[in-house]
């Protein structure tokens, strides 16, 4: 059965210093072949998955002020994942992996159950024709291959500016019996920074929802 993407599957244009960046760069800051162990890859600092960073400023954001935290950057967007890489040169970061591919294939095959310290999930393409919220990424069958890469305590954090996915993702998180809400329904916004998709919403007059789900104690 083919798998079902969660995304568009175009690479976009590269310029010249993005083509070399992306060619020099990737090797270095991306993580080894194979098995991924998060207990080995920053030094043992806990691990968070980015899914989808899109340019990389808030990515860069968030390793400058939790330099305690590694995060494993992952997209497929090619322009920004090397605009990514260079800015991670440029500030001498030391905290940050990137991934060049599917989120989904990267948990499922390379990460072991119940190793990661979070995994956040800012403003994800919504699919919003009825046709392809298949290709959704917090749907049940992620949603749970999500919540088993936690550590028990360990959290998943969404933020959408597109209603009907809110909605969507909070009835498929709450649903996941091994998550629950840290919060009553939708999270206050919590201390991150404003990403691009962010404000484009806001200035299109979108309410922007955060959800917080936590992993159980005691689930694989």
């Amino acid at each position: 059965m083919q798998e079902i993407l969660t995304f568009n599957p175009r690479r976009g244009r590269l310029s010249a210093s993005q083509a070399e960046a992306l060619h020099r760069l990737l090797p270095r800051y991306a993580p080894p072949a194979g098995s991924f162990d998060p207990a080995t890859a920053f030094s043992g600092r806990p691990v968070v998955v980015e899914i989808g960073f899109g340019v990389g400023d808030v990515t860069i954001e968030m390793a400058q002020a939790e330099p305690a935290i590694g995060i494993v950057a992952i997209d497929v967007h090619t322009p920004g994942v090397a605009r990514l890489l260079s800015a991670i040169e440029d500030h001498g970061l030391d905290n940050v992996m990137v991934v060049h591919d599917d989120a989904v294939g990267f948990l499922r095959e390379r990460v072991p159950e119940a190793a990661l310290a979070g995994i956040r999930i800012f403003f994800p393409d919504p699919w919003p024709k009825s046709k392809h919220h298949k290709r959704r990424l917090v749907r049940p069958a992620l949603a749970a291959l999500m919540a088993s890469r936690l550590k028990a305590g360990a959290s998943i954090h969404c933020a959408t500016d597109w209603t009907p996915y809110a909605e969507a993702m909070l009835e498929v998180l709450d649903a996941e019996p091994s998550l629950r809400n840290a919060f009553d329904g939708y999270a206050p916004r919590l201390e991150r920074p404003m990403t691009k998709f962010e404000r484009m919403g806001l200035e299109k007059g979108h309410e922007v929802a955060d959800l917080v789900f936590v992993k159980r104690e005691g689930r694989s």
